[in-house]
């Protein structure tokens, strides 16, 4: 769904801009897709564009910058989704992107180095979105394997790790604002598997704000195999702890169940 939200924005304000092109010497669309939808530092163009904290983490400067933010997406993506189900996904990617759009317009409207360059600043991308996921599953399963083309297997964690202190190291120099961004994502990222693994589940606790609760829950006590029943917080929470301190290759069948369970839970409510 994620994939799909960003390749169709993508597609409406690139194909219709392509089309304007034939009849325009100026692609007002994508002019205006830019000027109104990119998140911008200038606090006074933020205020009265409110809501481009979160349309800018579904916009993309071009093919290249839209290609490898998908196909980061899915890769990662995927991994997440598999540890901890598809609404924890959508609520960290957004969760991402608002973290590493308020962390640009701080440093670019705080720090020295910004100083004129916050007047005409904007930053696109989901960049910071997928980060939150990239580190998010690095945190989780600090040692689950991928194949890189060339290299062969590389552990997330190095990835995650890699990625981070490039975006850094670049934080000062021509794309600032989207390297600012990153490392907002990112950090949110870790700190929400961190406080997971302590039983505070920021994304579930904000959905649950706006859904209706059951006066009477029933918890079952019994730890059969049953593959149906909802595994307790305290079961999942002490899966997500061993899989942060030796991976997801040390659990047990029954832990991997547990995880199973949660997971298609989380997809169901």
């Amino acid at each position: 769904m994620l994939i799909g939200i960003n390749v169709a924005v993508f597609l409406v304000i690139n194909v219709s801009g392509k089309f304007e092109s034939w009849f325009n010497k100026t692609e007002y669309i994508s002019a205006y897709a830019d000027e109104y939808l990119s998140l911008p530092s200038n606090l006074h163009e933020l205020l009265i564009r409110f809501w481009t904290p979160v349309t800018y983490m579904f916009m993309h400067a071009g093919v290249l910058h839209i290609l490898f933010n998908m196909l980061f997406l899915y890769w990662f993506g995927q991994i997440f989704e598999e540890f901890l189900g598809k609404k924890r996904t959508i609520g960290l990617y957004l969760l991402g992107g608002l973290a590493g759009g308020v962390l640009f317009v701080i440093a670019f409207n705080l720090l020295p180095l910004f100083t004129y360059a916050k007047q005409i600043s904007h930053v696109v991308g989901a960049s910071a979105s997928i980060m939150a996921v990239v580190v998010a599953a690095a945190t989780v399963a600090p040692d689950y394997s991928i194949n890189l083309i060339i290299i062969g297997p590389v552990k997330i964690k190095w990835i995650a790790i890699f990625y981070v202190v490039v975006g850094f190291l670049t934080a000062t120099g021509p794309n600032a604002g989207g390297q600012i961004a990153h490392l907002g994502g990112a950090l949110i990222g870790f700190i929400y598997i961190k406080q997971l693994q302590r039983g505070n589940d920021w994304i579930t606790n904000i959905s649950g704000i706006f859904k209706r609760k059951s006066k009477l829950k029933v918890v079952s006590t019994n730890h059969d195999r049953n593959l149906t029943a909802i595994p307790r917080q305290d079961e999942v929470d002490a899966v997500l702890d061993k899989i942060s301190k030796t991976g997801y290759d040390s659990l047990n069948k029954h832990e991997k169940e547990v995880l199973f369970r949660a997971s298609k839970h989380e997809e169901e409510i």
